[in-house]
C-alpha cells in the first residue's frame, strides 16, 4: 500500500513570518500552508508529568527545515524549548528513570545520539560512529541505547567504514557497480551498505553491531512502529530482518532475538584489578522465531512482564498490502498466535499496558484512525478514541496516555487522556480527552476551512464506496464551481480526515475549487476484501467507483459538470493516465488532468522499479510470464485516445516510479498534439519535499487547472 502512494504526511513544513493581522475570511494559500508548524513524536515521561515532542519549522528562503525538541507539562501550560542549536535535534526518548532525554542531533556534523539532563540542561555526546545514528531506544535498565546505522557489512570496525566512505567521497569516479537487485531504493543508491542495529552504553563508548551479516536489519519501511526492542530485563534484543536471497521480490521479514551481554574492555597494559569500560555486545547467535510465516513479520515489542513478544504480521508472501495482524509470541512455549482472528482491518501503532493485560492499537476505519484496546488473553477489540490518532504513549503507571490527532481542518497536535483502567476508559469516551498543545491555533484562527463532508455512493459491481467532499462557501446551485478530483496513491492507500501537506484540500478550496477525494477499491479502512479487489484490476472496477462518485457529487447541484479536473500521484497518477486514454464517459468529461509520478508503461516500469514484489503481486507475475495483464492495464496502450490537456510532474530521484515514466508520457502527449506541460524536479524523488519546490508544485498545478477550469469571462 505504501509503494505507489503520495502520503498526506510527506513533507514537514513550518512557520515563516506569520501574519496575525489576517481576517477569518482569508484564503489559505500555499504560502500559508508553508507557515504551519509541524508537531510530532510525543514521548511521555515515566512519571507521567511531562511530554517531550518535536516541532519542525521550515525556512523557505534557506530551503530547509529545522527540528527542535520541546517540553510541556501533562497538566497543560506553556511549552519550553529544550534544544536551540542551529542544526536539527529530533527523536527525544526518556531514560527509564526519567532524568535524561536521549535524542538525535546534527550539532557536530552527522547525526549522533546525545543525552540531556532534563533538570540542568547538561548535554553529553553518546555516539561518534562515522556512519551516523538514528532511532534511539533505551534498554529498560537504563544502561544501553539501541540505534540503527547504515554500514558496509564486510567492515567489522568503524574505522573501516570511515575509510570506505572517505575513499568514495574523494574519488573523481562516481560510477556505480551492481551485481544483484535492489541496488537502489526509494531515492538513493545503496552503495553496498546495509542497515544494522547497534547497541552502545548509555554513558558513551564503542557501539556494537548486533545484526552482523549482509542483510538489512530492519528492512526498509516508509512508516510504522520501530522494528527492534529490548526485553524487560535488558538481556535480549528482538529485531526484524529479511534474509531471502532476492530481496527485490520478497516481503519476508522475520523476527529474530539475540542475547545482549556486557563485556569488559581494557586497554593494553591495564594493571590487574583496574576498572575497565563495560560495553554491550552480542552474547550469542541470533535466533529466528517467525520462520513458518512467509509474509512480513515486523515491529517486535515485549510485554512488560516478559511473557510475550507482540509483532505485526502479514500472512500472504509477496503482498505488501495484506492485512497487518497482531501476533503474540509466547516466550515460554515458543508458539505464536493471532490475537484478533476476526478483526478485518490492519493494526498500525500499538502499545502494551504496564500490567501486560491489554494492548492499545490504532487502525484505519472509513477515512479515520481510531484507537482500540484488546485484552492480551483474547477477545474482541473495543474502540476507545475517535478521530484520526497515532503515536500513543503510556506513562509508567498506565494511567496517562498521550497521542497525536489531526483533522482536515487543523494540523497535528498532542492530546492527553487519563485512564484509571482500560475498561473505564471505554465508558469515559471523548469527554476525557484534552488538547495539550495548541501550536497553530492562533494562526489558523485567521482562516475559515470547510470540514470534510462524508459521501457514500454505489460503485462498480454494486459496492458501497466512501469518500470526502470539500465545498467552498461560495459554491451554490446559482453559483456553480469547478471541481478537482484527487485520486490517492498506493493503490492500497486512503484519503483520511486528517491534515496533510501534499494534496492539501484546503489550498484547492481556497483557490475556488470543490474538492472530491474518493476512496475506491483498494483503499485502506474498508476491509481486506475491498482492498484486495484492486490487484490485477487497476483500470477496472475502480474506474466505476470514481466516476460514479463524481456523478454523485454532481448531483449535489453546486458543481459545474463542464469544469472538471482530476489529479493524482503514483497510482493516482496512473489512474489519471488511464483516464487520459478513456475520457469518454457520456455523463461528463474531464477538461484538465495532472499526473504526478504516474505509472505510464507497466512493462518499462517493471524493468526499472526497485521493489519487484509489488508488480509481481499486482499483475500476477512478470511481463514475460503474464504479458496480457501488463498490456491490458497499461495506459501507454491507449495513446491514440489522448486528447485532454495534461500537466506531467516527475522527480529525477524517483526510483519507485522512475522518471522515464513521466518523460515517456510527456513525449506521447506532445506527439499527439495534446496541450501539455512537464514539471521536472532534478533534486526530488517520488515526493516533493523541499519548501520552494513544494511552492512551485502547488502554483503550477493550480495554474494548470485555472487555465482550463476558470476560463477568462468574455
Amino acid at each position: 500500500m505504501k509503494r505507489l502512494c503520495i502520503s498526506a504526511v510527506l513533507v514537514v513544513l513550518a512557520l515563516v513570518g506569520v501574519n496575525f493581522g489576517q481576517t477569518a475570511s482569508s484564503k489559505f494559500t500555499i504560502n500559508d500552508l508553508l507557515k504551519v508548524r509541524r508537531v510530532g513524536d510525543p514521548q511521555i515521561s515515566p512519571d507521567g508529568r511531562w511530554v517531550a515532542y518535536t516541532i519542525t519549522d521550515m525556512d523557505k528562503t534557506a530551503n530547509r527545515g529545522l527540528t527542535q525538541i520541546y517540553l510541556v507539562p501533562v497538566e497543560g501550560g506553556e511549552p519550553r524549548q529544550l534544544t536551540k542549536d542551529a542544526k536539527s535535534s529530533s527523536a527525544p526518548r526518556w531514560s527509564p528513570d526519567g532524568k535524561r532525554l536521549a535524542f538525535i542531533s546534527q550539532r557536530e556534523g552527522g547525526p549522533q545520539i546525545w543525552t540531556m539532563d532534563v533538570a540542568t540542561g547538561e548535554m553529553k555526546k553518546i555516539t561518534s560512529i562515522s556512519t551516523g545514528a538514528s532511532d534511539p531506544v533505551w534498554s529498560p535498565d537504563g544502561r544501553m541505547l539501541a540505534f540503527v546505522s547504515d554500514i558496509f557489512p564486510e567492515c567489522t570496525t568503524d574505522e573501516c567504514n570511515r575509510e570506505r566512505d572517505a575513499k568514495m567521497e574523494e574519488s573523481k569516479v562516481k560510477a556505480k557497480i551492481a551485481d544483484r537487485l535492489l541496488f537502489r531504493h526509494w531515492n538513493s543508491w545503496k552503495e553496498g551498505k546495509r542497515t544494522h542495529v547497534f547497541v552502545v552504553s548509555a554513558d558513551g563508548g564503542v557501539a556494537r553491531d548486533m545484526t552482523p551479516g549482509d542483510y538489512d536489519a530492519p528492512p526498509f519501511s516508509l512508516g510504522g512502529p520501530t522494528d527492534y526492542a529490548f526485553s524487560p530485563d535488558s538481556k535480549e534484543l528482538a529485531f526484524a530482518r529479511n534474509t531471502d536471497k532476492v530481496e527485490a521480490t520478497s516481503t519476508n521479514g522475520d523476527i529474530f532475538i539475540v542475547p545482549v551481554a556486557f563485556k569488559s574492555i581494557c586497554p593494553p597494559g591495564t594493571p590487574p584489578g583496574a576498572t575497565c569500560d563495560f560495553v554491550p555486545g552480542a552474547g550469542g547467535e541470533a535466533r529466528r522465531i517467525t520462520e513458518s510465516n512467509r509474509g512480513a513479520d515486523l515491529s517486535p515489542q515485549y510485554s512488560p512482564d516478559g511473557r510475550f513478544i507482540a509483532y505485526r504480521s502479514q500472512e500472504r508472501a509477496g503482498f505488501e498490502s495484506d492485512r497487518w495482524r497482531l501476533m503474540l509470541y509466547d516466550r515460554q512455549s515458543g508458539q505464536s498466535r493471532e490475537l484478533m482472528k476476526n478483526y478485518d482491518a490492519y493494526v498500525d501503532t500499538f502499545i502494551f499496558t504496564p500490567d501486560s493485560k491489554y494492548i492499545y492499537f490504532a487502525s484505519g476505519e472509513r477515512g479515520r484512525q481510531p484507537v482500540y484496546v484488546v485484552p492480551v488473553a483474547g477477545g474482541a477489540p473495543v474502540k476507545v478514541l475517535q478521530g484520526f490518532n497515532d503515536d500513543m504513549k503510556l506513562s509508567a503507571d498506565g494511567k496517562t496516555m498521550v497521542f497525536t490527532r489531526s483533522s482536515a481542518t487543523w494540523p497535528t497536535e498532542i492530546f492527553v487522556t487519563r485512564i484509571a483502567d482500560p475498561r473505564q476508559r471505554i465508558a469515559q469516551g471523548e469527554s476525557a480527552v484534552t488538547k495539550l498543545t495548541k501550536t497553530n491555533d492562533a494562526f489558523l484562527a485567521n482562516y475559515q476551512m470547510p470540514p470534510a463532508e462524508e459521501a457514500t455512493w454505489t460503485g462498480g459491481e454494486g459496492a458501497q464506496v466512501h469518500g470526502w467532499v470539500f465545498k467552498p462557501a461560495q459554491c451554490t446551485a446559482q453559483n456553480k464551481c469547478p471541481m478537482v478530483v484527487l485520486i490517492h496513491g498506493g493503490p492500497q492507500g486512503a484519503w483520511n480526515d486528517n491534515w496533510g501537506y501534499r494534496w492539501n484540500p484546503q489550498v484547492f478550496v481556497s483557490a475556488g475549487y470543490v474538492v472530491f477525494m474518493p476512496n475506491p477499491r483498494g483503499s485502506i479502512g474498508y476491509g481486506q476484501k475491498f482492498l484486495d479487489k484492486i490487484s490485477g484490476d487497476w483500470g477496472g472496477k475502480v474506474v466505476a467507483d470514481i466516476f460514479n462518485g463524481v456523478e454523485h457529487v454532481l448531483g449535489k447541484g453546486y458543481v459545474d459538470k463542464n469544469r472538471l479536473g482530476a489529479a493524482g500521484g503514483s497510482y493516482g497518477g496512473y489512474m489519471v493516465n488511464w483516464i487520459e486514454g478513456h475520457n469518454t464517459d457520456p455523463r461528463f468529461q474531464f477538461k484538465a488532468l495532472v499526473s504526478h509520478a504516474g505509472v505510464y508503461n507497466l512493462t518499462s516500469m517493471y524493468g526499472a522499479t526497485e521493489e519487484l514484489w509489488f508488480t509481481d503481486w499486482e499483475f500476477k507475475g512478470t511481463p514475460w510470464d503474464n504479458p496480457e495483464m501488463y498490456t491490458r492495464w497499461s495506459p501507454h496502450m491507449f495513446v491514440k485516445n489522448f486528447k485532454t490537456p495534461m500537466l506531467v510532474v516527475h522527480g529525477e530521484l524517483d526510483y519507485r516510479v522512475p522518471v522515464t515514466e513521466g518523460l515517456q508520457l510527456f513525449t506521447a502527449l506532445q506527439r499527439m498534439n495534446v496541450d501539455s506541460k512537464l514539471l521536472y524536479f532534478p533534486d526530488e524523488g517520488h515526493w516533493i519535499l523541499k519548501p520552494q519546490n513544494s511552492e512551485l508544485w502547488y502554483n503550477t498545478v493550480l495554474g494548470w487547472f485555472d487555465k482550463y477550469l476558470k476560463p477568462t469571462a468574455t
